[in-house]
Order: structure tokens, then sequence, then C-alpha cells
């Protein structure tokens, strides 16, 4: 097998020093070049054809997201941003833009190596599109308004589950769903600790709905996504309030799919829908299955939209999902489900 050529850009010497010195430790990785400002990683990127790039926000000449989106219409190449906690809502739109992932700057050190290298190997296969310029200004997909709801009685709940490429998934969904949809939205995302309340900001941006980080003793109100922070494991009461589980050393995972998922099938039971996005891993699979086992619904991201398809197809194999769509369709079967769901349950009238 062939090194993965990764191509360092970052303003601050040390650390792009960091950075390599990290990765050369791994024989499976040769350092490609590297690159102070966005306009040098731009040619670079077009001379080099490196495997991976890992890319700085903040920087003189051109910055990094004028980088990602040059280099993601001319030479489209996998893109993970590395940045600070306070460039967090920025690196967001980084996303929008094309690049795959992103971490925190100060948890790119020594001690983290092992995990920061199995992101760069598990990305740099990751087969990416090339982006027209401006698409992302679009956003594309109109929210849904075909039917007509009621918030007078009680309905259901949908349950995300997503990791690798999940934001960009959210930002689609989310951004399709009309302002008056029935049900509030609880995800479980897999993301960097620091990083939860620049994706809310930016997801809340792009949608008609009101995205929030969840807070504890949070009220389930419908036309409102609670996404859990990184530090906590969410989950839903009896009560349909909002609860935490203290995070573990060992939790590979975080926040936990599985116990989101579980939580809101034993809270809902037939009225709950779960989806499982893009992502690395099986977090999530059991989850799906209680929702299936309780009568709910189950949706699963396909393979040709992920980015990663690892938790989502370790669902589908498992036997556990109803149905299978690209990711600019889910927002529309949810919205068809959740007003069959109030006529059968309410006797509601859609239209």
């Amino acid at each position: 097998m062939r090194p993965i050529r990764v191509l360092i850009v970052d303003d601050s010497r040390l650390i792009r020093e960091l950075i390599i010195e990290m990765l050369s430790a791994d024989k499976d990785i040769i350092i490609a070049g590297e690159a102070s400002n966005g306009s040098k990683a731009v040619q670079m990127v077009k001379e080099l054809k490196p495997d991976i790039v890992t890319m700085d926000i903040e920087m003189p000449v051109m910055n990094g997201l004028d980088a990602i989106e040059h280099i993601m219409s001319e030479n489209a190449v996998p893109i993970l941003v590395v940045t600070s906690k306070n460039d967090a809502q920025t690196a967001y739109d980084a996303i929008s833009r094309g690049a795959l992932d992103l971490v925190q700057k100060p948890e790119v050190n020594l001690n983290g190596a092992k995990e920061f290298i199995a992101k760069i190997k598990l990305l740099s296969g990751v087969k990416v599109v090339t982006h027209i310029a401006g698409r992302r200004r679009s956003a594309g997909i109109k929210p849904l308004e075909a039917a007509v709801f009621s918030f007078e009685k009680e309905g259901g709940i949908i349950a995300i589950a997503s990791s690798t490429g999940g934001p960009k998934a959210l930002s689609i969904i989310l951004s399709s769903l009309p302002s008056k949809f029935p049900f509030p939205i609880v995800i479980a995302q897999h993301i960097s600790d620091g990083f939860v309340h620049g994706m809310a900001e930016w997801l809340n941006k792009v949608s008609k709905l009101n995205v929030k980080v969840a807070s504890d003793g949070d009220l389930l109100t419908p036309a409102t996504v609670y996404i859990s922070p990184s530090e906590m494991h969410m989950k839903v009461s009896p009560s349909k309030t909002i609860t935490f589980i203290e995070r573990q050393q060992k939790d590979i995972y975080h926040p936990s799919c599985d116990m989101l998922l579980s939580s809101v099938a034993d809270v809902y039971g037939k009225n709950c829908i779960g989806i499982i996005l893009t992502g690395m891993g099986t977090d999530g699979v059991e989850g799906m299955r209680k929702i299936k086992k309780s009568g709910g619904v189950t949706i699963a991201q396909d393979e040709k939209t992920s980015v990663i398809f690892g938790m989502n197809k370790a669902a589908i194999d498992s036997g556990c999902i109803d149905r299978i769509l690209p990711i600019e369709k889910i927002s529309r079967d949810l919205v068809d489900i959740a007003a069959l769901k109030q006529v059968q349950n309410h006797g509601i009238n859609s239209v």
C-alpha cells in the first residue's frame, strides 16, 4: 500500500512542526508539503496532489475558508480542518464549503497523536467530489411545507445518530424542514469537545427550526432541535425532558448515540422516528434496533451520500432499517411520516 501523502496548512510554524512530528511517527504517512497560507495551499494542492490536507482557518493572504472553496472547486481532495474553539462557528462554514471534519488545535498534541493519525487515515480514503464555487450559498433545497401540522395534541419525536460527515448531513436535513414541524428533534453527533456550540449556531442559521445545545431539564417542544453536548451523554426522560449521564473515560463514542436512541424508544414507543447517518463504527445500531422493536420508523442514510458508510451500514446489515434514503430525501420523508402519524393518532387532516 502506498503511503498517505499529507499537506499541512497553518500560518503557525509551531503548529505545522507539531503536526508533522505526530504524523511522521506513522510509517504509512508521509508529509507531501507545508503551506503558511491559503493561497500557497491552493497552488500546492494543484502541484503535489496530496491524499489529504489539514487546514487552518485564520491565516494571512488567503484564509482557510476561501482556500477550501478554491480547492474543492478546482482540485477536490479530503480536507480536515484543524482550528481553535474560538473559530468553531467559522469552522462549520468550512464544512459547508466541502471540508470533511474538524479537530480542535489544543487536541493536536503528542498525547492525542494516535486518534489524530487514525482520523487522517480514515478521511484520506474518502472519495470527495468537486464543489461548484458558490453552490454552498444557494442552499439548494427549499423548506418543505407539504402538510398542515397541529401542535395542540401530543405527537412524536425524531432522534438522529451521526458521526463523521454528520454536520453537513444534518444541515441538509434541518434546512429543508418546515418552520412548523410538529415534533422535537434530538441529536447525538460525535464531535470533539468545545465545538458543539459552534455547530448549533451554524445549524440554527441554516434552519427554520430553533436549534440549540440541550440543557438539563429542557422540556421537549415541537419545531426545536436539541443537540447533545459532547461532554455528556443525553437521554430523554419519561417526563419528556432532557437528562444527562456523566461521560466515562472508557467511553469510545461521545456523546452516545445508542443511549439517546434507546431512551427515545422507551419513552415514545411507536411514535418515534430514528435516523442513523454517516459515520464510523457501530454506535446507534442498538438504539435503532430498539426503535424498530418499539414500533417506530427507522431510516438510514444511503451509501452514495455518506462520507463514511459505517454506522448506517451496520444498522442496515442488522436488519432493523425500514428505509434507506439519500440525504436530500430524508426531510421529505420526515414531513410525510409526521403528517401520517398525526392523522393516525389524532385524526388531523393533511393537505
